[in-house]
Protein backbone atom coordinates (compact mmCIF):
# COMPACT_ATOMS: atom_id res chain seq x y z
CA UNK A 1 0.00 0.00 0.00
CA UNK A 2 1.05 3.35 -0.86
CA UNK A 3 0.13 6.44 1.28
CA UNK A 4 0.08 9.63 -0.66
CA UNK A 5 -0.40 12.76 1.96
CA UNK A 6 0.10 16.50 1.80
CA UNK A 7 2.79 18.34 3.57
CA UNK A 8 1.77 20.84 6.23
CA UNK A 9 2.17 24.61 5.34
CA UNK A 10 3.47 25.01 9.20
CA UNK A 11 6.60 23.02 9.97
CA UNK A 12 9.09 22.02 12.74
CA UNK A 13 12.05 23.97 12.88
CA UNK A 14 15.41 21.98 11.14
CA UNK A 15 17.29 21.89 14.49
CA UNK A 16 20.89 20.59 14.35
CA UNK A 17 21.75 18.11 12.32
CA UNK A 18 24.05 17.56 9.57
CA UNK A 19 22.58 19.24 6.20
CA UNK A 20 20.54 17.96 3.41
CA UNK A 21 22.00 15.24 1.00
CA UNK A 22 20.02 15.51 -1.72
CA UNK A 23 21.40 12.15 -3.20
CA UNK A 24 20.13 10.55 -0.04
CA UNK A 25 16.58 11.18 -0.51
CA UNK A 26 14.08 8.58 -1.86
CA UNK A 27 12.82 8.49 -5.53
CA UNK A 28 15.58 9.35 -7.46
CA UNK A 29 14.10 9.80 -10.21
CA UNK A 30 12.91 13.02 -8.88
CA UNK A 31 16.59 14.39 -8.38
CA UNK A 32 17.24 16.56 -11.26
CA UNK A 33 14.10 18.21 -10.60
CA UNK A 34 14.35 18.72 -7.19
CA UNK A 35 17.51 20.37 -7.54
CA UNK A 36 16.22 22.85 -9.93
CA UNK A 37 13.27 23.93 -7.54
CA UNK A 38 15.91 23.93 -4.76
CA UNK A 39 18.69 26.41 -7.02
CA UNK A 40 15.85 28.68 -8.03
CA UNK A 41 14.18 29.17 -4.62
CA UNK A 42 17.21 29.51 -2.48
CA UNK A 43 18.69 31.70 -5.10
CA UNK A 44 15.54 34.00 -4.76
CA UNK A 45 15.11 33.92 -1.25
CA UNK A 46 18.74 34.79 -0.50
CA UNK A 47 17.93 38.23 -2.96
CA UNK A 48 15.10 40.62 -2.74
CA UNK A 49 13.07 40.22 0.13
CA UNK A 50 10.07 41.57 -0.95
CA UNK A 51 9.96 40.13 -4.17
CA UNK A 52 10.67 36.12 -2.63
CA UNK A 53 7.64 37.21 -0.32
CA UNK A 54 5.26 37.91 -2.58
CA UNK A 55 6.69 34.69 -5.40
CA UNK A 56 5.76 32.62 -2.33
CA UNK A 57 2.63 34.30 -1.06
CA UNK A 58 3.69 34.93 2.32
CA UNK A 59 2.33 37.89 5.00
CA UNK A 60 4.64 40.09 6.46
CA UNK A 61 4.01 38.13 9.61
CA UNK A 62 5.59 35.16 7.80
CA UNK A 63 8.58 37.20 6.42
CA UNK A 64 11.13 34.85 8.60
CA UNK A 65 10.40 32.00 6.11
CA UNK A 66 12.54 33.93 3.35
CA UNK A 67 15.58 33.71 5.35
CA UNK A 68 15.00 30.02 6.03
CA UNK A 69 15.08 28.85 2.37
CA UNK A 70 18.11 31.01 1.73
CA UNK A 71 20.11 28.60 3.44
CA UNK A 72 18.47 25.40 2.47
CA UNK A 73 21.36 24.14 1.72
CA UNK A 74 23.56 24.39 5.21
CA UNK A 75 20.75 24.32 7.45
CA UNK A 76 20.06 20.95 9.24
CA UNK A 77 18.20 18.13 8.37
CA UNK A 78 15.52 15.82 10.35
CA UNK A 79 13.47 12.98 9.07
CA UNK A 80 10.31 14.17 6.81
CA UNK A 81 8.08 12.74 9.78
CA UNK A 82 9.27 15.31 12.23
CA UNK A 83 9.39 18.27 10.14
CA UNK A 84 5.94 17.99 9.03
CA UNK A 85 3.39 19.50 11.68
CA UNK A 86 -0.05 20.43 11.77
CA UNK A 87 -3.52 18.78 12.25
CA UNK A 88 -2.94 15.69 9.99
CA UNK A 89 0.60 15.19 11.33
CA UNK A 90 -0.62 15.47 15.07
CA UNK A 91 -3.46 12.86 14.77
CA UNK A 92 -1.35 10.35 12.77
CA UNK A 93 1.20 10.89 15.66
CA UNK A 94 4.74 9.17 13.87
CA UNK A 95 6.53 9.07 16.90
CA UNK A 96 4.04 7.61 19.55
CA UNK A 97 3.54 4.06 16.89
CA UNK A 98 5.37 1.01 17.64
CA UNK A 99 7.99 -0.41 15.91
CA UNK A 100 6.27 -2.57 13.84
CA UNK A 101 3.87 0.44 12.99
CA UNK A 102 6.95 2.51 11.74
CA UNK A 103 8.34 0.19 9.56
CA UNK A 104 4.82 0.35 7.73
CA UNK A 105 5.10 3.81 7.65
CA UNK A 106 8.38 3.92 6.45
CA UNK A 107 7.66 1.64 3.33
CA UNK A 108 4.30 3.17 2.77
CA UNK A 109 4.16 7.22 3.51
CA UNK A 110 4.98 9.21 0.64
CA UNK A 111 4.71 12.92 1.38
CA UNK A 112 4.22 15.61 -1.32
CA UNK A 113 6.19 18.68 -1.57
CA UNK A 114 6.52 21.94 -3.77
CA UNK A 115 10.09 21.60 -3.12
CA UNK A 116 11.28 18.10 -2.99
CA UNK A 117 8.33 16.35 -4.82
CA UNK A 118 7.46 13.98 -2.89
CA UNK A 119 9.48 12.34 -0.06
CA UNK A 120 9.22 9.58 2.81
CA UNK A 121 8.59 10.10 6.09
CA UNK A 122 11.97 8.90 7.02
CA UNK A 123 13.96 11.13 4.16
CA UNK A 124 16.30 13.85 6.02
CA UNK A 125 14.97 17.68 5.10
CA UNK A 126 15.54 20.92 6.17
CA UNK A 127 12.26 23.04 7.42
CA UNK A 128 11.50 24.74 4.20
CA UNK A 129 8.22 27.10 2.94
CA UNK A 130 7.29 26.16 -0.44
CA UNK A 131 3.85 25.51 -1.40
CA UNK A 132 3.05 23.54 -4.28
CA UNK A 133 0.50 26.50 -5.77
CA UNK A 134 3.61 28.59 -5.91
CA UNK A 135 4.72 30.02 -9.24
CA UNK A 136 8.37 30.65 -9.86
CA UNK A 137 9.98 33.26 -12.18
CA UNK A 138 12.07 30.68 -13.94
CA UNK A 139 10.54 27.78 -13.19
CA UNK A 140 7.04 28.69 -13.40
CA UNK A 141 3.92 26.30 -11.76
CA UNK A 142 5.01 23.83 -9.50
CA UNK A 143 2.65 21.71 -10.18
CA UNK A 144 3.22 21.70 -13.79
CA UNK A 145 7.43 21.27 -13.28
CA UNK A 146 6.71 17.98 -11.06
CA UNK A 147 4.04 16.64 -13.57
CA UNK A 148 6.78 15.11 -15.80
CA UNK A 149 8.88 13.74 -13.70
CA UNK A 150 6.34 12.29 -11.53
CA UNK A 151 4.81 10.77 -14.34
CA UNK A 152 7.37 8.06 -14.18
CA UNK A 153 8.56 7.98 -11.18
CA UNK A 154 4.79 7.70 -8.95
CA UNK A 155 3.89 4.06 -10.76
CA UNK A 156 7.37 2.55 -9.88
CA UNK A 157 6.97 3.92 -6.38
CA UNK A 158 2.99 1.98 -6.67
CA UNK A 159 4.22 -1.21 -7.54
CA UNK A 160 1.50 -3.41 -7.63
CA UNK A 161 -0.51 -2.12 -4.75
CA UNK A 162 -3.35 -0.34 -2.95
CA UNK A 163 -3.11 3.47 -3.80
CA UNK A 164 -4.90 5.35 -0.55
CA UNK A 165 -4.54 9.31 -1.80
CA UNK A 166 -5.44 11.87 1.00
CA UNK A 167 -3.32 14.53 -0.52
CA UNK A 168 -5.31 18.27 -1.21
CA UNK A 169 -6.26 19.13 -3.85
CA UNK A 170 -2.98 21.41 -4.89
CA UNK A 171 -1.17 18.84 -4.80
CA UNK A 172 -3.01 16.28 -6.96
CA UNK A 173 -1.84 18.81 -9.81
CA UNK A 174 1.83 17.18 -9.03
CA UNK A 175 0.38 13.64 -10.06
CA UNK A 176 -2.97 11.76 -10.93
CA UNK A 177 -3.09 8.44 -11.52
CA UNK A 178 -3.79 6.62 -14.75
CA UNK A 179 -4.69 3.27 -16.11
CA UNK A 180 -4.23 0.38 -14.31
CA UNK A 181 -2.33 2.88 -11.52
CA UNK A 182 -6.18 4.88 -11.17
CA UNK A 183 -8.23 1.25 -10.61
CA UNK A 184 -6.47 0.55 -8.17
CA UNK A 185 -6.57 4.06 -6.24
CA UNK A 186 -8.95 5.00 -3.74
CA UNK A 187 -9.07 8.94 -3.30
CA UNK A 188 -11.00 9.92 0.62
CA UNK A 189 -12.64 12.79 1.56
CA UNK A 190 -14.09 13.16 4.99
CA UNK A 191 -17.38 14.53 5.74
CA UNK A 192 -19.37 15.92 8.68
CA UNK A 193 -22.37 13.46 9.25
CA UNK A 194 -24.98 15.91 10.35
CA UNK A 195 -24.08 18.48 7.38
CA UNK A 196 -22.47 16.11 4.73
CA UNK A 197 -19.44 18.72 4.18
CA UNK A 198 -16.24 18.62 4.12
CA UNK A 199 -14.90 20.61 7.19
CA UNK A 200 -11.04 21.43 7.20
CA UNK A 201 -10.47 20.16 10.90
CA UNK A 202 -12.67 17.25 10.37
CA UNK A 203 -10.93 16.61 6.89
CA UNK A 204 -6.91 16.62 7.99
CA UNK A 205 -7.54 15.23 11.52
CA UNK A 206 -9.58 12.23 10.41
CA UNK A 207 -6.89 11.29 7.39
CA UNK A 208 -4.48 11.41 10.20
CA UNK A 209 -6.37 8.85 12.51
CA UNK A 210 -6.93 6.77 9.18
CA UNK A 211 -3.63 6.04 8.06
CA UNK A 212 -2.46 5.38 12.45
CA UNK A 213 -5.22 3.07 12.68
CA UNK A 214 -4.31 1.02 9.24
CA UNK A 215 -0.24 1.36 10.22
CA UNK A 216 -1.32 0.07 14.44
CA UNK A 217 -3.63 -2.90 12.62
CA UNK A 218 -1.00 -3.85 10.14
CA UNK A 219 -4.03 -3.81 7.45
CA UNK A 220 -2.89 -4.61 3.90
CA UNK A 221 -5.79 -3.75 1.61
CA UNK A 222 -5.19 -5.32 -1.76
CA UNK A 223 -7.24 -2.67 -3.53
CA UNK A 224 -10.13 -0.09 -2.98
CA UNK A 225 -12.92 -2.61 -2.05
CA UNK A 226 -10.54 -3.99 0.70
CA UNK A 227 -9.44 -0.85 2.17
CA UNK A 228 -13.17 -0.24 2.69
CA UNK A 229 -13.71 -3.02 4.71
CA UNK A 230 -10.71 -3.10 6.62
CA UNK A 231 -11.76 1.05 7.71
CA UNK A 232 -15.19 -0.50 8.54
CA UNK A 233 -13.56 -3.18 10.52
CA UNK A 234 -11.56 -0.15 12.18
CA UNK A 235 -14.53 1.38 13.04
CA UNK A 236 -14.90 4.00 10.37
CA UNK A 237 -18.04 5.00 8.55
CA UNK A 238 -17.32 4.88 4.67
CA UNK A 239 -19.36 5.66 1.70
CA UNK A 240 -17.67 3.63 -1.60
CA UNK A 241 -18.41 4.69 -4.65
CA UNK A 242 -16.86 2.20 -7.19
CA UNK A 243 -15.78 4.16 -10.57
CA UNK A 244 -18.07 4.08 -13.47
CA UNK A 245 -15.21 3.42 -16.37
CA UNK A 246 -11.82 1.63 -16.58
CA UNK A 247 -8.92 3.90 -15.30
CA UNK A 248 -11.28 5.95 -12.66
CA UNK A 249 -10.33 6.20 -8.87
CA UNK A 250 -12.33 4.93 -6.61
CA UNK A 251 -14.13 7.30 -4.37
CA UNK A 252 -14.36 7.15 -0.53
CA UNK A 253 -16.58 9.51 1.96
CA UNK A 254 -15.78 8.48 5.60
CA UNK A 255 -18.38 10.13 7.75
CA UNK A 256 -17.83 11.50 11.15
CA UNK A 257 -19.66 13.20 13.97
CA UNK A 258 -17.40 14.67 15.86
CA UNK A 259 -12.91 14.56 16.00
CA UNK A 260 -11.36 14.70 19.86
Amino acid sequence: MLVLLPPSEGKAPSGRGAPLKPESLSLPGLAEARQAVLDELAELCAGDEEKAREVLGLSEGLRGEVAKNAVLRTAGARPAGEIYTGVLYDALDLASLDTAAKRRAARSLLVFSGLWGAVRVTDRIPSYRCSMGVKLPGLGALGAHWRTPMASVLPEAAGNGLVLDLRSSAYTAAWKPKGEVAGRTASVRVLHAPTRKVVSHFNKATKGRIVRSLLLAGAAPKGPAELVEALRDLGYEVEAEPPGQAGTAWALDVLVDEVH
